[in-house]
């Protein structure tokens, strides 16, 4: 099989996954580990995934949980793929996870050169495609291989966000999540705080619980920001309601969007787990998560927002707060999954801010 780029450029490797073509954008991650989080991200809908770490699959894939309830890349590219895996909670290997939900993938791939090219060239579309004679090799067995799904990239949002409201029982405080495509160690971090969590869809009515609920949280997700205007235009509603607000990656996008901000689409993103970033009032460094095409820019934003996290190595925008009100949002990921735990601290300081909101609110009742 072939990797094939927009622009004509071609990388070799070998079948390891199903036998399928695919099509997307071609991204690269260059985190060592956590394959099995990273590939059931639904930012990544969409998008043929490289791992820059040579070897891949060791310690084999475990029952759970994951961050969705699929794989959500459209293809994977590795330099080395681990057929036997060891690990005490492994179930299977990497390549017949991938097989089992229709996932090609290749091994044997100059995954480094791939890499410097798309450093070089920015993130481009391609596709994962058969040699001539390997189409007339499955031809004759009679199992020609199929395409995968074309990714409408405008309405992946839609593909990848809860299609029903859930609650997830905790504490007193409550705190409604707008998904737009959310890893499921949100969930599970605000519901270790002791939170009671309401996920809602985020082109469902969620508006309606805001008198039910302590804080809002905005999630992660696929695709450009800027597809999205009608959810801006109702974020900017509830600025206007004073509830408070944390948002997290495309979350963070949107909030700036709401504030007057603006996005741009970075040339190759930001896709590992050691990502540096800075709070700037307290010069204070962490290692975050990361997985992001877009990035804020926070010149655009109102007077009375403030940059908060800065990336250490290219000074692009990691957050954002403002100044009096309870509204704050990160680019990087603090529930981690995979990556360091350096910021989960937000989410108890978000925590924090809404309890103080929910008691305020009560004496005023």
């Amino acid at each position: 099989m072939k990797i094939a780029l927009s622009e004509g450029t071609i990388f070799s490797g070998q079948p390891f996954g199903a036998l399928r073509e695919a099509r997307g954008e071609v991204v690269f991650n260059t985190g060592m580990v956590g394959y099995v989080e990273t590939l059931t991200d639904p930012s990544y809908r969409g998008q043929i995934l490289v791992t820059t770490y040579p070897l891949q699959g060791n310690y084999g894939v475990p029952e759970g949980p994951f961050e969705s309830s699929r794989i959500q890349i459209q293809a994977l590219i590795v330099h080395q793929h681990c057929p036997s895996p060891s690990h005490h909670t492994s179930q299977r290997s990497l390549g017949a996870w991938l097989k089992s939900q229709g996932i090609p993938a290749i091994e044997s791939v100059d995954t480094r050169s791939l890499t410097r090219h798309l450093q070089k060239h920015g993130t481009t579309m391609g596709e994962l495609l058969f040699e001539e004679h390997e189409k007339v090799t499955s031809s004759r067995q009679g199992d020609l291989p199929g395409s995968s799904e074309d990714i409408n990239m405008a309405k992946v949002v839609e593909l990848v966000a809860a299609k029903e409201v859930t609650h997830y029982p905790g504490g007193e405080l409550r705190i409604l999540v707008v998904d737009t495509g959310a890893k499921e160690n949100i969930f599970r971090c605000l519901q270790t705080l002791g939170a009671t969590v309401i996920r809602v869809p985020w082109n469902h009515r969620w508006e309606t619980y805001l008198n039910q609920v302590d804080g809002v949280t905005l999630t992660n997700g696929p695709g450009d920001p800027g597809q999205l205007p009608a959810l801006v235009e109702r974020l900017r509603a509830v600025l206007q309601y004073g509830i408070p607000l944390f948002g997290i990656c495309l979350g963070h996008q949107l909030l700036a969007l709401a504030a007057g901000g603006a996005t741009n689409k970075l040339k190759y993103g930001h896709r590992s787990h050691n990502q540096p970033v800075v709070d700037v009032s307290t010069q204070q460094a962490y290692l975050t998560c990361q997985n992001h095409s877009y990035v804020v820019d926070a010149t655009r934003l109102a007077s009375e927002w403030e940059t908060w996290f800065v990336n250490l190595n290219d000074g692009s925008n990691e957050g954002i707060r403002h100044k009096s009100k309870p509204f704050r949002s990160v680019q990087f990921h603090p529930e981690s999954a995979a990556g360091p735990h350096d910021t989960r601290f937000l989410f108890e300081d978000f925590l924090g801010i809404a309890a103080q909101y929910r008691t305020t609110r009560a004496r005023i009742a």
